[in-house]
C-alpha cells in the first residue's frame, strides 16, 4: 500500500524546511527510524528518520528545495504480512513521530539499499546514517570494494560543492577524521578549484546584467542569494526585537589583567589536565553571578499576559557564527555549573555549532545571552536582543594598552563590555549595576566569593 509521509513540525512551530540532501532514492528499502534526509530548518540541520518500513516509491522534493510543514515529502510502499499497510506493527505507530522520537524498531540488522551500478559492475551500498557526521558506504569508481563516504557535515559538503571540490580526494589527504571547511579551502587553493556553477553554466541565483561602464568587462554584476534557513529566521527575529523592545546599550572598559594572569596559571596547572578555561568561560561565570543581583536582566516581557516573567535559573545563550549564519544555542542551568563545567559546555557548544549539528532543542529558550565579538578582533558593539530576552552582553577583544594602575601608567590587558537591555524591564541603574558587577569580577576574580 502506498503511504505518504508529510514534513512534520520539527520543533517550536517552524513552518518550513529545506531539503539539504536525500540519503535514500526511489526503489530503496528502508528500515524503521533509518535516516531519510537531512533537512535545514530556520534553526538547525536535523536528520529525518523514517516512520515506516518499506520501499521508497517517490520523493516529493529535490535537494535544495524548501517545503512547508505538512506538505508531502516522501512516499513508501508499506506492506505487512497480511498485505495491509504496516509500520511498526501497532496502530499507534501509523502516526509518524517528530524527529528524535521515532517509534520502537521491530526490524533487526542494517537497512538494505538496492544495488548501485558502477560502470559494468554492480555493487551493493548501504546508506544508513551511522554517525552524526555521515560517512555512508559508497562504491569505489576503480574497484568492486565498497569504500566509506568522506566524513563531513552538511555545511562543509555544501561548501565543497560550491567550490567544485570532490570530498573523496580531500579525504585521501586528511585520512579518516572529520573533514572541515579549512580542509576544503586548503585543497581548493592548492589545486585551483573553481566553483561548480562556474564550471557548468551561470547559476540561476547570479543575475547577468549589462553595464554602461566602458571599463567593465564582466557580464555578472551582482549575485542574488535566496533568503532562507538561519539567515531568514535571524533577520525576522532581529527586526522583531529591534522594533518591539526599546534597546539601551551601555559600555564599560575593564582591566582584566588579573583574570588573564589567573587563566595562565590554570593552563600551567597539571591538576586541571586537559581542561582549557578561557576568558569567555570566566565572563559566563561572572554573568551568572551578577544576574542574581539583577532580576530584570534575567526576565522577559509577556505582552499578552501583561506580566514580567522573572526566571530563577539561567539558560545562557552563547552566540555562534557558523557557515549557515548566526545561531544562539543555550547552556541549560548555567548558573549551577562550576567554572570547569562552564568551560567544557562553551567548548562543546561551539564545536557542535561549527559542525552544523546544533539541534532545535538546544536553540530554544534562553534567558540571557553573550556575544563574543572579541574573537574577530572587535573591541565593542551594540548587540541586538534575542527575542524574549531582556539582556545581551557583547565581549570585546582583550588588548594591551596604557592604563592607570596603582597611581602610574602601565601596560594592562583591557576588555570592553557592551550591555544591551530592554528598557521596559530594566532601568539604567540596574543595567549599570549589573555591568559593574561583571566588570568587578573580571578585574579581581576573588570578588566572586562575595556573591551568594
Amino acid at each position: 500500500m502506498n503511504t505518504e509521509f508529510r514534513l512534520p513540525d520539527l520543533g517550536e512551530g517552524l513552518t518550513e524546511a529545506e531539503v539539504v540532501q536525500w540519503l535514500v532514492a526511489p526503489g530503496d528499502t528502508v528500515a524503521l527510524n533509518q535516516t531519510l534526509a537531512e533537512v535545514e530548518t530556520a534553526k538547525a540541520v536535523v536528520e529525518l528518520p523514517s516512520p515506516y518500513e518499506g520501499t521508497v516509491s517517490a520523493l516529493h522534493a529535490e535537494a535544495g528545495q524548501t517545503i512547508a510543514v505538512g506538505a508531502p515529502l516522501i512516499a513508501f510502499d508499506v506492506v505487512g504480512d497480511d498485505g495491509e499497510a504496516s509500520t511498526a506493527g501497532t496502530a499507534d505507530a501509523t502516526q509518524p513521530n517528530l524527529v528524535g522520537y521515532g517509534a520502537a524498531p521491530t526490524a533487526t540488522g542494517r537497512p538494505a539499499r538496492r544495488a548501485r551500478r558502477t560502470g559494468s559492475r554492480t555493487v551493493s551500498a548501504d546508506t544508513a546514517v551511522l554517525e552524526a557526521a555521515p560517512h555512508d558506504a559508497m562504491p569505489s569508481p576503480s574497484t568492486d570494494r565498497v569504500i566509506e563516504r568522506p566524513r563531513s557535515t552538511p555545511p562543509v559538503r555544501a561548501h565543497a560543492k560550491r567550490l567544485g571540490v570532490d570530498l573523496v580526494l580531500v579525504a585521501a589527504e586528511v585520512g579518516d577524521r572529520l573533514i572541515t571547511r579549512n580542509d576544503v579551502d586548503a585543497y581548493a587553493e592548492r589545486v585551483g578549484a573553481i566553483p561548480a556553477t562556474a564550471a557548468l553554466s551561470p547559476a540561476p541565483t547570479v543575475a547577468a546584467t549589462t553595464s554602461s561602464d566602458a571599463g567593465s568587462t564582466s557580464p555578472h554584476r551582482e549575485t542574488r542569494i535566496p533568503i532562507r534557513g538561519v539567515r531568514k529566521h535571524t533577520a525576522a527575529a532581529m527586526v522583531q526585537s529591534a522594533f518591539t523592545a526599546p534597546h539601551v546599550t551601555v559600555f564599560h572598559t575593564v582591566d582584566v589583567t588579573a583574570t588573564m594572569d589567573l587563566l595562565a596559571r590554570f593552563r600551567a596547572d597539571p591538576s586541571l589536565g586537559e581542561h582549557r578555561i578561557g576568558p569567555l568561560a570566566v565572563v559566563a561565570k561572572a554573568v551568572c553571578l551578577a544576574l542574581g543581583r539583577a532580576p530584570g536582566l534575567n526576565a522577559r516581557w509577556d505582552d499578552a499576559a501583561g506580566e514580567i516573567v522573572q526566571y530563577h535559573y539561567v539558560d545562557l545563550g552563547i552566540a555562534a557564527a557558523t557557515d549557515r549564519g548566526l545561531i544562539v544555542p543555550n547552556i541549560r542551568d548555567a548558573d549551577r555549573l562550576g567554572l570547569i563545567e562552564l568551560a567544557s559546555a562553551v567548548k562543546s557548544l561551539a564545536e557542535t555549532a561549527r559542525s552544523g549539528r546544533t539541534s532545535p532543542a538546544e536553540l530554544a529558550g534562553g534567558t540571557f545571552s553573550i556575544s563574543n565579538i572579541g574573537v574577530f578582533g572587535v573591541e565593542a558593539g551594540t548587540p541586538i536582543l534575542p527575542p524574549g530576552q531582556s539582556g545581551i552582553l557583547a565581549v570585546g577583544a582583550v588588548r594591551r594598552q596604557p592604563w592607570e594602575h596603582g597611581g602610574e601608567i602601565a601596560l594592562r590587558q583591557l576588555m570592553t563590555l557592551s550591555l544591551s537591555f530592554d528598557h521596559r524591564l530594566v532601568d539604567g541603574a540596574e543595567g549599570a549595576r549589573f555591568l559593574k558587577d561583571v566588570a568587578d569580577i573580571l578585574e579581581e576574580p576573588g570578588r566572586a566569593l562575595l556573591f551568594s
